[in-house]
């Protein structure tokens, strides 16, 4: 499948994908429904099905800044009871993209602990559960981490005990803060609401910037419509707010969205116009 990718300034994006998943609208984004077909014109057929269905896209994103290797988000993997077939070759198709093996990923950021964002930080070689990328530091972030351990209501043993702890257990794990830079070009930031300790990525460069939304938002119709939640979101008025505290400092930017539930083309620039904010598609170069 042929890839997308970004140069963001310096810093090279590389979208790896493992499903594109048609999801019923009213399923996943209750009350999207009914307003789809006011955003019909710039929603359809890439983002929207003519039946209404979301088009999910399950992907990573490969980030290269300043000769750092960084995996945003590691996709369903094997273990998860997702009702989807398992892409048991999605790792090879990671090196394969990154033009080298996944030992020299330097490091994993998970936006958050659902079971499509960590699902290949581990994975059975010869009977062995290990690490997907050894030599690799995973990036947790402590708002997320202590609100979804063992005692907390949050948690959920069908995504921490197969692909979180044994990170952990391992001393791969680096807990860090949700403004966290990782390198000069790329840090962490702070998006509650999906989950309690839920980041996305800003990338800036030479005067150019782009933002990895993570599950910010699961379709572009929310930047349109901040109001309408995932059925997933941890808690819909902090989500909600968070949604509109991005659309107020992007909109009519530059600033490239990479949607990480967004189907191809993935990219867009966000817009306002007299009925109100919308998602601009963008190519990849």
């Amino acid at each position: 499948m042929d890839l997308l990718q970004w140069n963001i300034g310096d810093v090279k994006v590389i979208r790896v994908e493992e499903h594109v998943l048609p999801v019923p609208s009213e399923e996943l984004i209750p009350g999207m429904n009914r307003l789809i077909d006011t955003h019909s014109q710039w929603l359809k057929p890439w983002a929207v099905s003519e039946a209404n269905e979301i088009l999910l896209s399950i992907h990573s994103f490969l980030v290269i800044s300043e000769g750092t290797k960084i995996v945003v988000d590691t996709c369903i993997g094997v273990s998860s009871q997702m009702p989807v077939p398992p892409a048991e070759d999605f790792p090879e198709r990671l090196s394969e993209a990154l033009g080298t093996p996944l030992e020299n990923i330097d490091v994993v950021l998970c936006t958050h602990f659902h079971m499509d964002h960590v699902g290949w930080n581990m994975r059975e070689v010869n009977g062995d559960n290990v690490p997907t990328f050894p030599n690799a530091r995973y990036l947790f972030s402590k708002a997320e981490i202590e609100q979804s351990g063992p005692d907390s209501e949050n948690y959920d043993p069908t995504v921490m005990e197969p692909s979180v702890q044994p990170i952990i257990d391992l001393g791969l794990a680096d807990f860090v803060e949700s403004d966290h830079e990782i390198t000069s070009e790329v840090r962490l930031v702070p998006t509650p609401g999906h989950t309690p300790g839920h980041v996305s990525v800003l990338i800036s460069s030479e005067g150019e910037e782009a933002l990895i939304t993570g599950d910010m938002t699961h379709s572009p119709i929310q930047f349109a419509e901040p109001s309408l939640c995932s059925s997933f979101d941890w808690d819909t008025d902090m989500s909600t707010a968070t949604r509109e505290t991005v659309i107020e400092r992007f909109v009519d930017t530059e600033t490239l969205f990479l949607g990480t539930h967004f189907a191809p083309p993935t990219s867009g620039l966000l817009r306002s116009s007299e009925s109100g904010v919308y998602f601009s598609v963008t190519g990849n170069e």
